[in-house]
C-alpha cells in the first residue's frame, strides 16, 4: 500500500511501492518545518528565565533568593510563578491537541498546520510586547494552541506522504526541525542576554519560525488520504500523481484509498469511542505509553531549564548559555544519525540502545553531583566537574536524539488505521503535553528537594521504558500503513486483543 493511503484495518492489502521523488522530498521538508516553532519555544524559555532584566521585571523574588548567602544551589529558581510561565503553554497545547483531531479530519492536515502557525505567531507577538505576567501567560497559552495543532497534524502528514521504506527517515525530519529550533533559540538567547531588552527580542523572534512554517504549509498540498477522506477525489488524484512522480499509474492506489475510506466511514462510529474498542487496545496503549515515556526521560525539562541547570552546577551565565547550545547541537547531530539508520536497523533497536545510553548517563550525573555538591547542595562544584556534567548530558542528549526523540512522534503516527489515525495522534500529543506540563511545573521544586536524586528519578523511568519496549513494542520498519495490523497479530502478547485479518503479502522494504 502506498504511504499516502487511507489505511483501514479491514480490507484487501496492497503493495504500492512508493519512491522518493523531488516532490515528496520538498513536501516532507516543508511539513517537517512545523517542528521549528515547538523547538524554538523549548529553547527560548529556559534562556529567558535566566536573564536578569526579565527576572527584575517579572520575578524579582528569584534575584533576591540568588543573592542570599549559602543558598542551596538546587533551590535558587524554585518559583511556582516562574514555572507557570513555562508550563502554561503545555496545558493549552493539551486542550488544542484534543480539538485538533476533528480539525485534521474536517479541515485536513495542511490547514490544521496553517492554523497552528497563525495562532503561534499571534502568541509570539504578545509575548514580545508583554508588560505584565498576565500578558506573558496569555501569549504562552496562544503559543500552546499553535503547538498543539501542529504537533498533532504534522507527524500524521509525514507518515501519510512518505514511502513505507523510508517512512522513519522522513518522519524524523519533524524532530530534526525541533532540534534546529532549540539550537537557534539558544544562540539568540546568548546574543541577547547582555541587553536590557534582550528578553523581548528572544520571545518576539518566535514570529520568524511561525511565519516560515505557515507560509511553507500554505504552499504544499494536503495528503491524498486526507483529501479522499473529505470527498475531494480530483484533488486527491492530482496530489497522488504529484508525490508519486511522472509516469506512475496512480489509479490502483487511488481506488484502494477510496475503498479504505468507504470502509472507515461505513462503521459510522465516533472515533473517540472506536479507539477504546478491545481490538485497538495495543494501539491505544502505545499512543499513551510512548509520549509519556518520552517526557519522563527528562529531556524537555533539561532543555527548558538547561541554562538554569548549568548555572546551578557551577557555570556562569554566559557559560551556561554556551553549554545549552552545545547540548542542542549534539542532539541535532544525533537526530541525523537516526534519520539514516531508523529504516535500516528498525525502531526497536534504536529505542533499546538509546534507553541504555540515557540510563547510564543519568545515573552518572547523579553520582557526580552527589560526590561534588553533597546532600545539602551548598558545596561549590569545581569547573572540571561542571564540564564532566556537561559531557555526560551531551551523551545523554545524543542517546535521546537517535531514539526517543524522533521515534516518539513516528510510532503513534504510523500504527493507527485511517479511521482513528487523527484521534490516536491527538491522544498521543495530549499525553505528551499533559506529562510535560506536570514535569515542567514540578521540576524546579523537585530539583530543590530531591537534588541529585532528580536524575535518579528519570533514570528509573528510562529503565522501565526500555524494558517495556523490549517486550511490548513490535517492529514497524518498512511495513505499509494499511498492513500494520499484522505486527499486532504476530506479537506474543497483543495477538490476543486484535481481530485476525485476511492474509496478504507484505511489502518487504527491499
Amino acid at each position: 500500500m502506498a504511504p499516502v493511503g487511507g489505511f483501514a484495518v479491514i480490507g484487501a492489502g496492497s503493495d504500492f511501492k512508493g519512491k522518493i521523488t523531488v516532490s515528496v522530498l520538498i513536501t516532507c521538508i516543508v511539513a517537517a518545518s512545523s517542528g521549528l516553532i515547538f523547538g524554538y519555544d523549548i529553547g527560548i524559555s529556559g534562556g529567558v528565565t535566566t536573564m536578569v532584566p526579565f527576572l527584575q521585571k517579572f520575578f524579582p523574588s528569584i534575584l533576591r533568593k540568588a543573592a542570599e548567602a549559602k543558598t542551596n544551589m538546587y533551590c535558587v529558581y524554585d518559583s511556582q510563578v516562574l514555572t507557570s510561565f513555562t508550563s502554561s503553554l503545555y496545558i493549552a497545547g493539551l486542550a488544542a491537541s484534543l480539538v485538533a483531531s476533528r480539525l485534521a479530519t474536517t479541515l485536513g492536515r495542511k490547514n490544521t498546520m496553517v492554523l497552528g502557525g497563525c495562532t503561534f505567531l499571534v502568541g509570539a507577538a504578545i509575548n514580545g510586547g508583554a508588560a505584565n505576567i498576565a500578558m506573558l501567560i496569555l501569549g504562552r497559552i496562544l503559543l500552546g494552541f499553535g503547538v498543539g495543532f501542529t504537533n498533532q497534524a504534522t507527524p500524521v502528514y509525514l507518515s501519510e506522504v512518505a514511502p513505507p521504506r523510508w517512512r522513519g527517515a522522513f518522519n524524523t525530519g519533524f524532530q530534526f526541525f525541533i532540534g534546529i529550533g532549540v539550537v537557534a533559540a539558544n544562540c539568540i538567547n546568548y546574543g541577547t542576554a547582555k541587553h536590557s531588552w534582550g528578553w523581548r527580542l528572544s520571545l518576539g523572534l518566535a514570529i520568524v519560525p511561525a511565519a516560515i512554517m505557515t507560509i511553507g504549509a500554505l504552499l504544499i498540498s494536503d495528503t491524498p488520504s486526507s483529501l479522499v477522506e473529505r470527498g475531494k477525489l480530483a484533488q486527491a488524484k492530482k496530489s497522488l500523481a504529484k508525490v508519486r512522480g511522472k509516469g506512475t499509474d496512480v489509479e490502483p492506489e487511488l481506488a484502494d484509498l477510496i475503498k479504505s475510506c468507504e470502509i472507515a466511514k461505513a462503521a459510522n462510529q465516533e472515533p473517540f469511542v472506536t479507539i477504546f474498542e478491545r481490538q485497538y487496545r495495543p494501539h491505544l496503549v502505545m499512543a499513551v505509553a510512548i509520549p509519556f515515556f518520552q517526557q519522563v526521560t527528562g529531556i524537555n525539562i533539561i532543555a527548558f531549564y538547561a541554562p538554569v541547570l548549568f548555572q546551578s552546577v557551577g557555570f556562569g551565565s554566559d557559560s551556561a548559555l554556551i553549554a545549552s547550545i552545545i547540548l542542542g547541537v549534539v542532539n541535532l547531530g544525533s537526530i541525523l544519525v537516526s534519520t539514516f539508520v531508523v529504516d535500516r536497523y528498525g525502531r526497536r533497536f534504536l529505542f533499546i540502545l538509546g534507553g541504555i545510553q540515557m540510563f547510564v548517563c543519568q545515573v552518572a550525573v547523579a553520582c557526580v553531583l552527589e560526590a561534588t555538591t553533597g546532600v545539602s547542595g551548598t558545596k561549590h562544584i569545581s569547573k572540571s566537574y561542571a564540564i564532566l556534567v556537561l559531557v555526560l548530558m551531551c551523551i545523554y542528549a545524543a542517546g535521546f536524539g537517535w531514539s526517543w526523540g524522533p521515534l516518539s512522534w513516528l510510532i503513534p503516527s504510523e500504527i493507527f488505521p485511517m479511521k482513528i489515525r487523527p484521534t490516536g495522534q491527538s491522544i498521543s500529543v495530549a499525553v505528551n503535553f499533559a506529562t510535560t506540563f506536570v514535569l515542567s511545573q514540578t521540576f524546579l521544586t523537585m530539583l530543590c528537594h530531591f537534588k541529585f536524586g532528580t536524575f535518579l528519578f528519570y533514570a528509573g523511568w528510562i529503565a522501565v521504558m526500555t524494558i517495556f519496549v523490549t517486550f511490548f513494542l513490535p517492529e514497524t520498519k518498512g511495513i505499509p500503513l494499511d498492513s500494520m495490523y499484522t505486527v499486532w497479530e504476530q506479537h506474543w502478547y497483543w495477538c490476543r486483543f486484535v481481530q485476525k485479518q485476511p492474509s496478504q503479502n507484505l511489502y518487504d522494504g527491499n
